[in-house]
């Protein structure tokens, strides 16, 4: 089969590169479909082929403190957020909720690779709450479940985590190829 015998479906010409002005056709990468220039590698010009981001509702009454502009509530990757009206001119995002206040009694557990960082709690794009080393992206150390500040008896591991099940609670050490877990609290 030739060139000239593909369908021709497959290179739609969607709309023009704006730094070459030649055609920008649809591409498929690792990441999915994507508009690509098709001067590549003369002009390597790409852009998503659907906005990452949908606005699910306009904040009525709330200003931007950058912009001034009303803010919305939008869609994105990793769940809602909130966002400048304004935007790409303007960046100005905000986290839906406050983050919890950190409690006088709470612990701070030093991350046990890198040594450098603390573990915070995090939330997935799914709501899943799950620990995590603030010195991210230099280490990605994460764990699932809440970490206690005690060492491995069995490895010597820094941290321990607490494990809760239908039946029974336990301390367990997150340590790949360690096996100690306690007795059932």
């Amino acid at each position: 089969m030739s060139k000239d015998d593909l369908p021709t479906t497959h290179m739609k010409t969607i709309d023009l590169c704006p730094d070459c002005g030649a055609e920008l056709h649809i591409r498929n990468g690792k990441q999915g479909a994507f508009l690509g220039c098709t001067r590549y590698p003369e002009c390597d010009y790409l852009r998503p082929l659907h906005e990452k981001t949908e606005i699910k509702k306009v904040l009525v009454g709330t200003s931007c403190p950058l912009c001034a502009q009303e803010l919305v509530l939008k869609q994105g990757r990793y769940g809602l957020f909130i966002g400048c009206s304004g935007y790409p001119e303007c960046q100005h995002t905000a986290q839906l909720t406050e983050p919890p206040k950190e409690d006088p009694k709470e612990q701070h557990i030093s991350c046990p690779s890198c040594k450098k960082g603390e573990l915070i709690q995090r939330q997935s794009r799914y709501g899943k709450t799950f620990y995590a080393c603030d010195n991210y992206p230099s280490c990605k150390y994460a764990v699932n479940d809440k970490p206690v500040n005690e060492f491995c008896p069995d490895c010597h591991w820094p941290i321990l985590v607490e494990r809760k099940t239908a039946a029974t609670f336990r301390i367990i050490c997150p340590k790949k190829g360690c096996g100690y877990r306690s007795k059932p609290i």
